[in-house]
């Protein structure tokens, strides 16, 4: 293992500016998976990642271990806890993150499945809410829309859980070339006109079109929309966070599916 003890070492400066931008993040096209259960994910789902950093504390412990066990020496890098700390996002962190290339999926020629596309949603941990959602209901491919927080980023990473690994996550996917792609109807919520969402058939495939918070769904979209769909609340409230609405559609659609 390289034990890096300065925080002039090239490789940490490099670590460090990306732990403090998601515009440095995107521009590399690396992403910083931090703590034993997102390192554990990657290693199952992609293999070796470019560089694992630990920390010497952390190397006392069996669960880190075990996780550095797994990858090639030659990646293995140590630092002190106190360099580790200017790169972790997390509070209490366990010292071990993985610097990984970030895994691009080809947009696919026709879409024929459930897929979720997001249109715009801003906040980091509603995009990774959705994502472990969307993963855990079995959806295969997820589109970002410009405007949508960016995955890769580590506040998303850490929402999703893992989910990353389970899914093809599209990027900066602009709405008309993607609804050209889709052989399945298009879905939104919608709180005005709707039809109640236990009372549709949602039993075939469909594209599950989650707005900005704000604004909503895009013209683009409501013009491709053939359900509209809305989740009854009767305590009063107006509207639903995101990914809470995102989860109630999907796992809806998952109880009609089985029942099919």
């Amino acid at each position: 293992m390289k034990a890096i003890t300065s925080r002039d070492n090239p490789l940490y400066k490099r670590l460090k500016a990306l732990a403090g931008s998601t515009h440095q993040q995107r521009r590399s096209g690396h992403a910083l998976l931090e703590g034993f259960h997102l390192a554990s994910a990657y290693l199952d789902a992609a293999g070796q990642p470019e560089t694992c950093i630990v920390t010497d504390g952390a190397l006392r412990h069996e669960e880190a271990q075990a996780i550095v066990s797994r990858i090639d020496e030659h990646r293995v890098v140590t630092l002190p806890d106190a360099l580790f700390g200017q790169l972790s996002n997390v509070v209490h962190g366990v010292g071990l993150l993985l610097l990984v290339e970030k895994i691009d999926a080809p947009l696919p020629e026709q879409v024929n499945e459930t897929c979720v596309v997001l249109d715009g949603v801003q906040d980091a941990g509603n995009v990774g809410s959705i994502l472990r959602s969307a993963a855990a209901a079995g959806i295969g491919h997820v589109f970002c829309a410009p405007g949508t927080a960016y995955a890769w980023s580590s506040k998303v990473l850490r929402s999703a859980m893992g989910a990353h690994f389970l899914l093809q996550i599209h990027e900066d996917v602009e709405a008309q070339p993607l609804i050209a792609r889709l052989a399945v109807p298009v879905a939104i919520t919608d709180s005005h006109g709707a039809q109640d969402i236990y009372d549709c058939d949602l039993s075939g495939p469909l594209a599950w079109v989650f707005g900005n918070e704000g604004a909503g769904v895009s013209n683009a979209w409501r013009a491709a929309v053939t359900h509209r769909v809305t989740i009854p609340q009767p305590g009063g409230m107006e509207s639903l966070n995101v990914a809470a609405a995102a989860a109630v559609c999907l796992f809806e659609q998952c109880r009609q599916q089985r029942g099919a």
